[in-house]
C-alpha cells in the first residue's frame, strides 16, 4: 500500500435531489476500496434516520444536520478514512462551516458539485419527491420550492447528465489523484 492510502479526506458531494450524488459516491467507494483505501459513505437519508432523527427541514435544522454530518466526516477522515458524503447541503454557509472545521483540524476536504440540471433530476425522480411535490403532497423540496445555493467555486463539478456513473466516478477519482488523496 502506498502512503496516500492512509491519508483520510472528506469528499462532500452536493447537488439537487436525484442528481446522482449517492450513486456516484457508492461507485467511487467501491473503486477506492479496491485500491486498498479505507472508505465510508455517509448517506444523507441514513444520517437523518440514525444521527439527526427529530430534525426537520427548516434552514436551522438543515444547518444542524450538515454540521453533524461534517463533524462525523472529519472525525473519520482524521483517522485515515476517505469519507464520501452525498448530502444536498443546500446552503453555502453550512458547507463553508464544514470546510472551515476541516481546515481547523488540518483534514483534507473537497466539495464537489454534482451539477445535474433540475429538469434531469425531476425526470430521474429516484425517490418520487418531484412527483409528490408537483401533486402538492410535500413542500420544501430543495431546488423547487426551497433554496439550493449552487457552489460558486467548488473543488470539482460533475455534470452527470453527460456522463455514465462510471465516468462520473472516474472524474471524481481523478480529482482525488490530482490532490494526492488516491
Amino acid at each position: 500500500m502506498s502512503g496516500t492510502t492512509d491519508q483520510g479526506a472528506t469528499i462532500w458531494l452536493t447537488g439537487l435531489p436525484s442528481a446522482g450524488k449517492t450513486t456516484i459516491a457508492r461507485a467511487l467507494a467501491d473503486r477506492l476500496r479496491g485500491e486498498g483505501h479505507r472508505t465510508e459513505v455517509l448517506d444523507g437519508d441514513e444520517i437523518r434516520t440514525f444521527l439527526s432523527a427529530g430534525l426537520g427541514f427548516s434552514r436551522e435544522d438543515r444547518h444542524t444536520n450538515v454540521r453533524r454530518i461534517g463533524f462525523v466526516a472529519e472525525l473519520l477522515a482524521s483517522n485515515g478514512v476517505k469519507v464520501l458524503v452525498p448530502v444536498i447541503a443546500p446552503y453555502a454557509d453550512s458547507r463553508e462551516a464544514v470546510r472551515k472545521h476541516h481546515e481547523a483540524e488540518g483534514t483534507p476536504y473537497l466539495e464537489v458539485h454534482v451539477a445535474t440540471p433540475l429538469e434531469v433530476c425531476s425526470d430521474r425522480d429516484v425517490k418520487g419527491l418531484y412527483a409528490r411535490q408537483a401533486a402538492g403532497e410535500i413542500s420544501g423540496l430543495t431546488g423547487v420550492d426551497d433554496p439550493y445555493e449552487v457552489p460558486e467555486a467548488p473543488d470539482g463539478r460533475i455534470a452527470t447528465q453527460d456522463l455514465t456513473v462510471e465516468e462520473s466516478a472516474a472524474a471524481l477519482h481523478a480529482l482525488l489523484v490530482e490532490g494526492g488523496l488516491a
